[in-house]
Order: C-alpha cells, then structure tokens, then sequence
C-alpha cells in the first residue's frame, strides 16, 4: 500500500504580518490569501525493515535511520523529521518503519508558503497512512506548532491554514492561538478576472523569511509606533481586499495592493531593496496599479496587479529583469490525500 498527500502553496493578497506574533496576540490580526495550482506532495510507503528513509527530491536529500521515537533534529530534514516526532509522542506510537518521499513545487523562501505547506502535506500523508483522528483545523493548528514551536522556526500561522483549508480565505488571528478561516464566496468571473490581471513573477532570489520576521517581532515588542500603526494599516487592508473581491470592485486591486506595500515596507529592515524597487517601478511605468512581494519580503516572488490589458506591457517590461514570470491558476481544494 502506497499513502499520498498534497497540499497547496498560496498567494498573500492583503494583511501579510499581522498573524505573526505578538501583533496578533496583542491586537488581532487578519489576512486574505488564495491557493495555487503548485503543490507540496508527500507519500509514505510502510517498511518491513526497521529502516526510517527519507527522501527530499528538491533538496536531493536521502538520509537512512534506524526505526526509533524520536529523529535528531540536526538541520537536515528538519520539517519532516519534525512532522514524525511529533506524530510518534502525541499519539504515543511504537517507533515505525517507512520511507517518507517529498517534493515541493517552489524553492524554499519563495515567498509562498512552501515550508509550512511541506508541514502540511507530511502530517496529511502520516494522519491518511494511521488513520488520525485529526480535523481541518487540528492539522493546521499541529503543523503551526511543529514548525514555530518544535523546531524553533519563525514566521506567522497563515500558511498552515491557506494549505489546510484552500481556496480564497479570510483569516482572523487573535491571542491564545485562536484562528477563524472564513471562506470566501466570490463569484467565479471575478475569480477570472484576478486571475487575468495578477501576474506572479519569480524574482530569481529567495531569502531566509525568518530574519525578517525576527525583525518585525522585535519592533512589535519594542513598541516601534511606525511599526505598529503600518501593520494596523495591513489589517485594514485585508478588510478592504476582502470587500472589493466579494462585490466585485475589481477595478479597486491595484491600489489596495500599492496600500499594503507602502505600509508593509515600514515594519521591517529587509522587506524590499533596490532590485525590488527598480521591478516593481518598471512594471508601474509599463501599466500596472499595485502590487507587493508575496510572503515576508526580500526577495521570492512579486504580484503585479494589471487592469485591462496592460499584463501584456508589462510582461514586455520586466523581460529584461533576472527572474520569470510563472503561470499558476487559483484553487479551490486544499489539503488532499489517498492511499492506493
């Protein structure tokens, strides 16, 4: 028997930072976010040997352990290693045997959530092969605590529930851990037409998100009011990313975008740089309304918000750039596994 996961990488649109603590702990936080068709994939296939394998395809990666309760958490394999020490004591299991295959269809510290939805898609993987008793928000909730908690790991909890849940969500993050994912009903042309305007350019570099968060955390704590009021202003624009979508003033994107990324550049030392800002000038030169980097900043990938037909100048413009554009559709599904 062969057990498979997946689970969908996502694009922040609106409140970016706000589900970081101690901002959300403090203040409340909220984010609007969409699923992907890119995917973090995960598969089991139980061992007769007392072997634990595993096997990171992207990072070419394979190491071999004996069977045991715990694996090292040494730097290697972290996140999956991570996933079945935690799986093994919560659910007080006898050491198993298995290789455990992953893949990811973005480099770590794109900007989209790839970690944390590896998370996801391994607890999926391991909840479908031993049948846990583990709901939507119970495997979102267990994979924020094996990431920031078990192995130590900064960053916010959007991304364990944007690939948990799928589809187009409005987060709300308050104090005590406590998450509501609501669901978006948004009609399918407007939908379309997100998806039309918004052009997702990888920019070539990806970055270590947890330093940014690292800073964003300290002017949080340390009372930075700039700080603290332009993530205020990202929580704002999360409400507004969620009225224009629902009532279909698609017009209106392109600015709340350029809002959030004003406002979002004042939390942090990191979050954009001179390439940054030479890409994103060019492309409001050749057309586009808005935009922001996906994720914490740095570097990963931009969206580019293009009402009308200017995607295709702007496409033009930003050839010259290092980076590629890459092609993706939104989602509806979230986690999904079987066995076979």
């Amino acid at each position: 028997m062969i057990y498979r996961s997946k689970a969908p990488l996502r694009i922040g649109l609106a409140g970016g930072g706000t589900d970081v603590s101690p901002y959300c702990d403090l203040y409340g936080g909220s984010i609007l976010n969409a699923t992907i068709n890119m995917y973090a994939y995960a598969t089991i296939e139980p061992l007769d040997n007392g072997k634990i394998e595993l096997q990171s395809i992207d990072h070419n990666k394979k190491p071999v352990f004996e069977s045991s309760n715990s694996l090292p958490l040494d730097g290697e394999l972290d996140l999956l290693k991570g996933v079945y020490n935690r799986v093994v004591k919560d659910f007080k299991l006898n050491p198993l045997s298995f290789r455990l295959t992953t893949y990811v269809d973005a480099p770590a510290g794109s900007g989209l959530g790839s970690s944390s939805t590896l998370v996801v898609a391994v607890l999926g993987v391991f909840t479908e092969w031993l049948k846990l008793p583990l709901g939507e928000y119970d495997i979102a909730r267990l994979a924020y605590e094996i990431e920031r908690i078990d192995i130590g790991l900064s960053g916010g909890r959007q991304d364990q529930y944007a690939a948990t849940f799928g589809g187009f969500n409005f987060m709300e993050f308050y104090h005590d851990d406590k998450v509501i994912v609501n669901p978006l009903r948004i009609k399918q042309k407007y939908v379309n037409e997100l998806q039309n305007n918004l052009l997702l350019f990888y920019t070539g570099k990806s970055r270590h998100s947890a330093e940014i968060i690292k800073k964003q955390t300290q002017n949080i704590q340390g009372k930075d009011m700039p700080a603290i009021e332009a993530t205020h202003k990202l929580k704002e624009q999360s409400v507004m990313m969620k009225e224009a979508l629902l009532t279909g003033q698609v017009d209106k994107i392109g600015e709340i975008l350029q809002f959030g990324w004003e406002h979002k550049k004042l939390i942090a030392l990191g979050i954009s740089n001179p390439p940054i800002e030479a890409l994103y000038e060019a492309a409001l030169k050749a057309g586009a309304k808005g935009g922001k980097i996906s994720g914490a900043g740095g570097g990963g990938f931009f969206i580019f918000y293009c009402p009308g037909n200017s995607r295709f100048s702007v496409i033009e413009a930003i050839k010259s750039f290092e980076g590629h554009l890459r092609p993706y559709e939104f989602t509806s599904g979230g986690l999904y596994s079987y066995s076979i």
